[in-house]
């Protein structure tokens, strides 16, 4: 009786380590699954978005040069002493343009998920 005993603990010890180990993978497997996927996802949001700021800026630059060019080669209502008018023309489509942008960037949606 005293075998069965010692047998029977021993067996439960075993299924109760073999418990806590599988409980102990299952944690792991649920911290890979929750952080790695995520990040993985973000990652590639972050460099996506970087990617279409990097060449919307470029073309941005690219079109805003291009008006000035225009306005210093075609018109020529702006030769000899008011050469600096397309330079502040252009200055200020750009600050326009960036007041549009930031004025689209909502805080309260900053944080949320999209639907």
């Amino acid at each position: 009786m005293a075998e069965e005993t010692s047998r029977t603990s021993r067996s439960s010890v075993r299924r109760e380590s073999a418990g806590v180990g599988d409980v102990v993978d299952l944690v792991k497997e649920y911290a890979k699954q929750e952080t790695l996927g995520p990040l993985k996802g973000a990652g590639r949001w972050l460099a996506l978005g970087s990617a279409g700021a990097a060449f919307l800026g470029l073309g941005l630059v690219l079109v805003l040069l291009g008006i000035l060019r225009l306005l210093q080669t075609e018109l020529h209502a702006f030769d000899g002493g008011f050469s600096w008018v397309p330079y502040v023309i252009v200055l200020a489509l750009c600050l326009g343009l960036a007041w549009v942008a930031l004025s689209r960037v909502k805080k309260a949606t900053l944080g949320k998920e999209p639907n």
